[in-house]
């Protein structure tokens, strides 16, 4: 795929490459170098001199950065994890991973995202560790109550898989002082294919970190080719990057702001076209500080304007079914009043850097008939 070749415009999210991705990977390809190797370590680098850090830590993919992190901060059987419902289940995934458990809390309606009064609300004596999901890639900002939360020794570990690139005010994500996680997964701001980074905010996370992405063995692929035995000091997992990914990452970073640019732009051509439209909620994303990884509305009869704009084979999604009502997670199930009324309004709207202002009108036109179709009241929920 390039970016002269664009795919179907109804998709509901499609990866956009410049160009440059397919050469890259070609000359890793040729090198025979396939693993954690110098290009993992410069795209690394790149990451870190882009946000700002002393570290960057390339891993497998987002879900694999949220597992090094929850280890790294310590969290384990017995803690609890304060999380919000509303988001993918990978998320919980992660926590249960390390042997803890979640502790779901509500979202504010308008923006999808957590509140640092419904973060504490939830604290307990049990609480390890908070992770406030950026979603759309709007920034949460929990710097009202981070002395608190340092103070009960709770750690703060962004999911920012949406919000590469984004800003919580004049500052990226990544460099606010929390341990943050993003993904570069197929659909995402910047892509490697499969792939994530963690942002450690010690060195001795980033050490932490290093052992456990590579089988909890001290030594870099690097030390190891010049020595005859290498030293494990713990428990790990194989979650390098590749380098064949994180080429790719390297030349999606070169253009990432084009990339800026062109989703911020998408993303205000949609609020126009969807402001005439009764009973449609665009989700609040903070769109001059984001790199806005979705488009979403809330509207009226979800499910049967979700079904109108399939048949039209228009890609819309649901980003995401709550999780505190789904049977894998029943154990720690409660009541979620904003986040189970959302869980039955929020619809995805095509969004990718594919799309063209046509195909932005024929969209909203579509879903303008589908709610008519459906009942055409307002939402007074909304």
């Amino acid at each position: 795929m390039t970016a002269t070749v664009r795919p179907d415009a109804t998709r509901n999210a499609s990866p956009y490459l410049y160009g440059q991705e397919t050469p890259a990977a070609v000359q890793v390809l040729e090198s025979g170098q396939y693993g954690h190797t110098d290009v993992t370590e410069e795209f690394e680098r790149r990451i870190a001199g882009f946000l700002g850090v002393a570290d960057a830590l390339a891993v497998a993919s987002g879900t694999a950065a949220l597992h090094t992190a929850l280890l790294a901060a310590g969290v384990g059987p017995g803690d609890e994890v304060i999380v919000p419902s509303m988001t993918f289940c990978a998320t919980i995934q992660a926590i249960l991973a390390v042997g803890a458990t979640p502790r779901f809390v509500d979202i504010e309606p308008a923006t999808l995202c957590v509140t640092d009064q419904l973060v504490m609300d939830a604290v307990s004596d049990t609480t390890a560790a908070v992770i406030p999901v950026l979603f759309g890639g709007r920034a949460v900002d929990l710097g009202a109550v981070q002395a608190e939360l340092d103070e009960r020794g709770v750690a703060v570990i962004e999911d920012a898989a949406h919000a590469f690139g984004s800003r919580n005010g004049t500052r990226r994500v990544g460099t606010t002082g929390a341990l943050t996680c993003f993904s570069f997964g197929p659909i995402k701001n910047l892509t490697c294919v499969q792939g994530g980074m963690v942002i450690p905010r010690t060195p001795k996370e980033a050490d932490s970190i290093r052992r456990l992405r590579l089988l909890g063995i001290v030594q870099s692929q690097s030390e190891r080719a010049n020595i005859t035995t290498y030293r494990v000091e713990g428990f790990g997992l194989r979650y390098q990057l590749p380098s064949l990914n994180a080429a790719i990452g390297l030349a999606q970073l070169d253009r990432f702001t084009a990339t800026e640019h062109t989703r911020r732009r998408l993303w205000h051509t949609y609020r126009h076209a969807l402001a005439p439209l009764d009973g449609v909620t665009l989700v609040d994303v903070d769109v001059e500080h984001t790199v806005p990884h979705l488009c979403q509305v809330r509207v009226p009869h979800r499910d049967q304007v979700f079904a109108a704009l399939r048949a039209q084979d228009i890609g819309v999604g649901v980003h995401y079914p709550p999780n505190h009502l789904q049977p894998a997670f029943a154990d720690w199930r409660r009541t979620l009043p904003a986040t189970e009324q959302v869980g039955e309004q929020i619809l995805s709207l095509p969004f990718h850097q594919h799309l063209t202002e046509p195909d932005i009108e024929h969209v909203v036109t579509a879903l303008g008939q589908a709610l008519k179709s459906a009942g055409g009241s307002r939402c007074a929920t909304c």
